[in-house]
């Protein structure tokens, strides 16, 4: 600069703004960036808060069409004979929020669907027949996803850390079997002509002591299940035969596995425990045997109190595999407080 040239003081204040900066540390130049910008930064983080906490059920982080959709069933018109109470209503907020949390961490879709109390054709028409039509009604509400899991209400993933993915279809060969000759609790016939069981399965389901369970099964999106549902939700199964079938939709499957081919070959079983592990008192009668019942050292992947409501605690049950759950699942920084 030439000694001829007017003294400006801004110049060498703004000299000292720009070796300030510079000599900041790297926290100090993002405070400031961020108070320069607070109005842009406070946007953006109201618009990711909405979206985490009060996004629907059907949207994800990181896909539009979640290839994986749970569907719970929920009663919010009560109960078949009574109105629920407050237990009923908070073991139904607990099992939502806990697979809510599970579809939102890996991605999935939730949908929630009211099996209300209802009367429909010519018998009081329940829950159980109910679940062949939601499953039709959420594969038209998802017509791009792959695998549906049906959930009942008093069932709580105790691994939320876990996908789908690891805990079953990367290792479906090796954890799933086709043939009962190991376990067989109806004595089904172990083999039917016709049978080709190389073919991939489509319907993964679980056995306990009295048979085939739903209470937690997955069902794949294809040509086959929709066939398969169209042919369980047939008037023969759910009024000709409604009175002899004591557990009506289960009964009606382990009728065309027992007969039909085309169903026993997309068919496999997977271990009770590894998605549908029972409390102790269900399945009584089997109380020493470890196939049944939720452990906690090895860790089951879900737990389903089936059968709380008939001569058990349902919300004693639901509170202390919450607490499990929670205690398994507990953040290392909450040990210290």
């Amino acid at each position: 600069m030439s000694s001829s040239m007017p003294y400006d003081p801004s110049f060498e204040d703004e000299k000292k703004r720009q070796y300030s900066y510079k000599h900041r540390s790297f926290l100090d130049r993002v405070g400031a960036t961020i108070a320069q910008h607070k109005r842009a930064v406070l946007g953006i983080f109201c618009a990711f808060f909405v979206l985490f906490w009060f996004g629907s059920s059907r949207f994800t982080l990181w896909s539009k069409d979640p290839k994986i959709v749970l569907i719970l069933a929920v009663n919010d018109g009560g109960g078949v004979h009574k109105w629920k109470g407050e237990q009923e209503w908070a073991i139904e907020r607990i099992s939502i929020q806990n697979k809510r949390a599970y579809a939102k961490r890996h991605g999935y879709g939730l949908t929630l669907k009211d099996m209300r109390t209802a009367r429909r054709y010519s018998h009081e028409y329940r829950e159980g027949w109910q679940k062949v039509e939601v499953l039709r009604q959420t594969m038209r509400e998802f017509p791009k996803a792959e695998w549906f899991w049906w959930l009942d209400l008093e069932t709580l993933i105790m691994e939320p850390q876990i996908s789908l993915e690891e805990h079953i279809f990367k290792r479906l060969d090796s954890l799933s079997y086709r043939m009962l000759d190991k376990f067989n609790p109806l004595d089904l016939p172990l083999d039917i002509p016709y049978v080709d069981y190389s073919q991939p399965p489509e319907l993964l389901i679980t056995q306990d002591c009295g048979g085939f369970n739903l209470g937690s099964f997955l069902v794949k999106n294809s040509k086959w299940a929709h066939l398969l549902l169209d042919v369980w939700w047939d008037p023969v199964c759910y009024e000709q035969k409604h009175m002899m079938w004591e557990h009506r939709e289960q009964d009606a499957l382990e009728a065309l596995y027992a007969n039909q081919p085309w169903i026993r070959e997309k068919t496999a079983f997977l271990p009770l425990r590894s998605v549908n592990a029972f409390p102790p008192g269900a399945c009584s009668e089997f109380s020493d045997d470890p196939r049944y019942f939720y452990s906690e050292e090895d860790r089951d992947f879900v737990v389903n109190m089936a059968g709380c409501a008939f001569g058990r605690d349902c919300w004693g049950e639901m509170q202390r595999y919450g607490s499990l759950l929670e205690s398994h699942n507990q953040k290392w920084w909450r040990r210290f407080y």
